[in-house]
């Protein structure tokens, strides 16, 4: 090889991992879609602002967020995993990531094929919460009257498949085969004015949609998910503490990419967004409205989402539950 083409191959070979450090660094190139699979004023929607207003400066883009709600949460998140513009992110929640493929046979995007977890964002337990005119005050009352008036109350949730549905199935199937009709709403905002104006009587739902609503009374929370009692709301009791064991559940909002993301990106954004849970205001936000802070890694969320997938995979089984796509 002549001595000049060898320096010059050399040259190239040393420069590379720079050349591949500058290309990633120039990513962003143009503003950053974030998009949020409910509607503005849904807790996803907050989870979304918080971090993309860190975001925005750490990348140097705007990070717009882009509410597309529908099938609770599927649509959104369908559009993060068909994603190629590489400029695409995004968060979605429990139905959507780990229980819409065992309930939907024809769903049109695979979580494990299709998309990347980047960061377990958020956590919360879950209330069972009554419109406050329903004639109970606690957990057994509620069974009684459920049981009294077979098929003829009705439940809300974001969606089949969502954390909420699949809490207030498991509770009447432990509670002794409840019956009660299911309606799906498009976010957490228009079912919460529903169970407030009484057109339903109940939801099992993240603390942090309905705290407001649960503090000023305008509904009425008869029971917490988790497996003590939430701090924020001391008197509301435990499923377990009133007899419903193994109902230990949690809402939860993960940050994913489409799945042909680098893994350099992915690292990034996750430690943007551990940066921007660790900021003072946005952390207080969440935690006021009833999250737990996770700020996970990508690992961590990954693990995460695997062991959630396969337990309520398997209560969905278990139970024999199956959806139209």
């Amino acid at each position: 090889m002549h001595p000049t083409r060898r320096l010059l191959l050399g040259a190239t070979l040393a420069t590379a991992p720079l050349l591949s450090a500058r290309a990633q660094a120039t990513w962003p190139n143009r503003p950053v879609r974030f998009v949020v699979p409910f509607p503005a004023g849904s807790s996803p929607d907050l989870t979304g602002r918080v971090v993309t207003a860190h975001l925005a400066t750490a990348l140097g883009q705007p990070v717009v967020v882009e509410n597309r709600a529908g099938a609770g949460g599927n649509i959104g998140t369908d559009i993060v995993a068909k994603a190629t513009d590489e400029h695409t992110i995004g968060l979605s929640i429990n139905g959507p990531l780990s229980t819409a493929p065992a309930l939907f046979p024809n769903l049109p995007y695979d979580p494990k094929r299709d998309l990347v977890a980047i960061s377990l964002l958020v956590r919360g337990p879950q209330f069972l919460v009554v419109n406050k005119d329903l004639p109970v005050t606690d957990l057994a009352g509620f069974i009684a009257h459920v049981r009294a008036n077979p098929g003829k109350l009705a439940f809300g949730s974001v969606g089949p498949g969502s954390g909420g549905h699949l809490g207030m199935i498991d509770l009447m199937a432990k509670a002794g085969g409840l019956e009660m009709l299911h309606v799906p709403y498009r976010g957490f905002p228009d079912a919460t004015l529903d169970l407030v104006a009484g057109r339903i009587q109940a939801m099992v739902v993240t603390t942090a949609a309905v705290m407001g609503q649960v503090r000023d009374n305008s509904i009425r929370a008869l029971a917490v998910t988790s497996a003590n009692r939430f701090a924020l709301t001391p008197a509301v009791p435990t499923l377990a503490e009133q007899g419903i064991a193994n109902a230990e559940s949690y809402g939860w909002q993960i940050m994913v990419a489409p799945a042909a993301t680098p893994p350099e990106r992915i690292a990034r954004l996750a430690a943007e967004a551990q940066r921007a849970l660790r900021e003072p205001a946005g952390r207080q936000r969440l935690e006021a409205a009833g999250f737990e802070v996770m700020a996970s890694t990508p690992a961590e969320a990954s693990a995460f989402l695997a062991e959630e997938t396969d337990r309520w995979g398997g209560m969905i089984r278990r139970l024999g539950i199956r959806m139209d796509a």
